[in-house]
């Protein structure tokens, strides 16, 4: 995809603001199963529950291939299992045809103390779910891991899932990317970039099948539950990040009945998402744009542990670089050129990641010194690196021979654009871009030229689920959000279990994207609730278990 579009893919549809008062999740006012605030459940309720024949052809489980399992130790392997699993393109339809969901299992470590399977998705949309079960020890607790099969899966459309492809050569797309650009300023620039989503549009449209019209998170749900029943569970018990957050709650409110227990991290608005895409957008980049503040201030409390806080404030040195960007670029030592682009989208991606904001505050404050030279000492490319803004932010595919077969997928938009209600036309975007560039001068105008141009072209059908959001589920959903949080900003959290009714908030006052896995609170919290089902108390702010800029930056 193209560079800096779609920056640090696990971003929620992608995506805080000071520190807002916490919020009370809302109690659902009569239409859910209970009351919020009942407490754990009661001492005898049953931790285990008995598997049920499934009415659906149960999925066959056979040994991962070896290139699916690499990394893992020889004899863990066998704890690995693999299938595909056939679901209809569109399941109201069956005339339409099938695709095959991927699927990998890490099975329960104390299989006499199962309680059932425990699903993943990371977000995205368009990030792959297969290996999650993988690496799940670093998110989850060995409570967890001991009496669930982890089961990972590629949603409908992503990876190893039926990709949505919209281009059959790689040249094609190159053609068509390379049009884009994550900020275009200059008239020529935004015609070319939007000149190009229509060309997007129409290799889509021509290219990818029925499947374009079915890549709503509405659909994934209904797969997701499918799979549910193929392995077995009377009941979902499901873990969501980011852009999986959605699938989640578009799951628990369609399927509540079929819902055991649900943790939402770094949680999207569904109402909003659905009904309104271009202010959904527009909120986000007001989330990064607190996100970065966030960073700022806290560089500058910081003092010493942060480089970027030498000198002048650390605030009006991050303005005077954007400005210098938004006028040239900045020429490092080794004589290569980094521009407004490439900053712009490598900053936002190094929000995601707190243990990067010692790097971040680094490389800014060497292209700061680049722009305000000391005249005693230049610096040379010898002693100038860029430690995190110099990655790439977008998964090019690389050394492939001439007319080489489109290996990549459109999953990202495919999703979006599903689920999205666009409320800006192709003629408006540039205008929308100026609106709100002004309001968030760093990603407004970034923001608008990715999901909303492309959206307002998309060509497939919207068949999104739009509510009602109310879960009629027999426990409430955990959701869980950080106060500066870039791409799903903590505000989202709040309307995300305001309109799930029965579920319970948990607030983390930390930085970065999604939290399990990185404060030992919430992951308490979530190992009790997931294997025992006991409702965390109400109203509890968490910390995180390390603290922006209390780990060096790396040379």
């Amino acid at each position: 995809m193209r560079a800096g579009m779609l920056v640090g893919v696990l971003i929620a549809g992608t995506a805080l603001v000071g520190l807002p008062g916490m919020a009370s999740a809302m109690v659902s006012a009569g239409d859910g199963p209970a009351v919020l605030g009942q407490g754990p459940a009661p001492a005898n309720a049953p931790a285990t529950r008995t598997a049920v024949a499934p009415a659906v052809e149960p999925v066959d489980w056979q040994p991962c291939p070896s290139a699916t399992l690499s990394g893992v130790a020889a004899d863990q392997q066998k704890t690995y299992s693999c299938a595909t699993y056939r679901v209809p393109i569109d399941h109201g339809n069956a005339a339409l045809g099938t695709i095959d969901i991927a699927l990998l299992k890490r099975a329960a470590k104390t299989p006499g103390k199962k309680i059932g399977s425990l699903f993943l998705n990371p977000g995205g949309p368009g990030g792959s779910g297969l290996k999650m079960p993988i690496s799940a020890q670093s998110f989850l607790q060995p409570d967890v891991l001991d009496r669930f099969d982890t089961i990972g899966f590629d949603p409908r459309g992503v990876g190893a899932s039926n990709p949505l492809r919209c281009f059959t050569t790689k040249e094609d797309s190159d053609d068509v990317f390379g049009g884009m650009m994550p900020e275009p300023s200059t008239r020529d620039e935004i015609s070319t970039e939007l000149a190009a989503y229509q060309d997007y549009a129409q290799f889509c449209r021509t290219n990818a099948g029925a499947l374009l019209d079915h890549m709503s998170t509405k659909d994934v749900a209904r797969d997701l539950d499918t799979l549910r029943a193929a392995v077995g569970d009377e009941k979902l018990t499901y873990v969501g990040f980011s852009y999986g957050t959605l699938i989640g709650a578009t799951y628990a409110a369609m399927f509540g009945k079929q819902t055991r227990a649900m943790v939402l991290d770094g949680n999207v608005d569904p109402a909003l998402r659905t009904s309104d895409g271009t202010r959904y957008d527009r909120e986000r980049a007001k989330g990064t744009e607190a996100s970065l503040n966030g960073f700022l201030s806290k560089c500058q409390q910081v003092g010493p542990k942060c480089a970027f806080a030498a000198g002048e404030q650390p605030r009006q040195k991050f303005d005077e670089l954007r400005t210098y960007l938004r006028q040239q670029p900045i020429k490092l030592p080794d004589g290569s050129a980094f521009d407004l682009n490439m900053f712009t989208s490598a900053v936002a991606g190094t929000l995601y990641s707190t243990p990067d904001f010692p790097a971040l505050a680094t490389d800014l404050q060497g292209l700061y010194e680049i722009t305000h030279p000391a005249p005693a000492k230049p610096k040379s490319a010898a002693d100038f690196k860029l430690l995190t803004l110099g990655k790439p932010t977008h998964n090019g595919l690389l050394d492939l021979a001439p007319d080489s077969p489109y290996g990549a997928d459109d999953s990202y938009l495919g999703v979006n654009c599903s689920d999205k209600k666009s409320t800006t036309s192709a003629n408006d975007v540039a205008s929308t871009a100026a609106t709100w560039e002004a309001e968030s001068p760093t990603f407004g105008r970034y923001q608008a030229f990715a999901d909303t141009a492309g959206c307002s072209v998309w060509p497939a059908k919207s068949d999104a689920y739009t509510g009602p959001w109310r879960a009629q589920t027999d426990n409430p959903v955990l959701v869980v959000g950080n106060y500066h949080d870039p791409a799903t900003r903590y505000s989202f959290a709040q309307q995300m279990a305001s309109e799930l009714g029965f579920s319970r908030l948990l607030s983390v006052d930390a930085f970065g994207h999604c939290v399990l896995g990185h404060s030992a609170g919430v992951d308490k919290a979530t190992t009790a609730y997931l294997t025992d089902l006991t409702i965390p108390a109400d109203g509890q702010v968490f910390q995180p278990d390390t603290q922006p800029f209390d780990v060096p930056a790396k040379p």
